[in-house]
C-alpha cells in the first residue's frame, strides 16, 4: 500500500491491537502502549480519514446461525467488460460475502455462505447462474477453515 510510508511503528502498533479485537477501548490501548487514550483516538481518526481505515466489523459464527456450508465460486463471465455489472447482480445476493475480480481462470471468485446443500443448489441455480454475462460457475465446498488472521504489521518481539 503507498499510504503505509505516512504510519509510524506507533500507528502500526494500534492497528494491530485492534486488528486482533476491535472492541478494546482507546483508553486500554494507550495505556498498554504508553500513550493517552486521546492520542489513540487521533491516530484512529487520521488512518480513518487515509482511506487505511475503511470500517469495524462484527465476526460472527455462521454455523451457529444455521448457515453450514461455505462455498467458493470461480466465476466465468462471457466478456471480462462484464465484471462490473455482473458484480453488481452478486452485491444483491446476501449469501455472496465475498467478490474477487482475478487472473487466471475465473474472472471472478466469490465467497458465499447457505444453510445447506439445497439452499447451495437453489442460490447457484435460481440466482448466480441466471445473471446476465455469467457462462458457467465451479464450486468448491470448504470442509474447514484453518487459518483467518488479520496481516502481521510489527514484528514479534523475543
Amino acid at each position: 500500500m503507498h499510504k503505509e510510508k505516512h504510519l509510524d511503528d506507533l500507528d502500526k502498533k494500534i492497528l494491530s491491537i485492534l486488528m486482533e479485537n476491535a472492541k478494546r477501548a482507546y483508553s486500554e490501548i494507550g495505556q498498554q502502549l504508553y500513550v493517552s487514550g486521546g492520542t489513540i483516538h487521533v491516530r484512529m481518526k487520521k488512518m480513518e480519514e487515509m482511506g487505511l481505515v475503511k470500517g469495524y466489523n462484527l465476526v460472527v459464527d455462521h454455523n451457529k446461525l444455521g448457515y453450514d456450508i461455505v462455498a467458493f465460486l470461480g466465476i466465468y463471465l462471457d466478456k471480462s467488460s462484464l465484471f462490473d455489472e455482473v458484480s453488481d447482480e452478486l452485491k444483491k445476493i446476501p449469501e455472496v460475502v465475498g467478490a474477487h475480480y482475478t487472473t487466471g481462470q475465473y474472472s471472478i471468485f466469490a465467497k458465499i455462505v447457505c444453510r445447506d446443500t439445497n439452499h447451495l443448489k437453489d442460490l447457484l441455480h435460481d440466482k448466480i447462474q441466471k445473471i446476465n454475462g455469467v457462462q458457467r460457475t465451479e464450486t468448491f465446498i470448504s470442509l474447514e477453515e484453518s487459518i483467518d488472521r488479520p496481516i502481521q504489521l510489527i514484528e514479534e518481539e523475543d
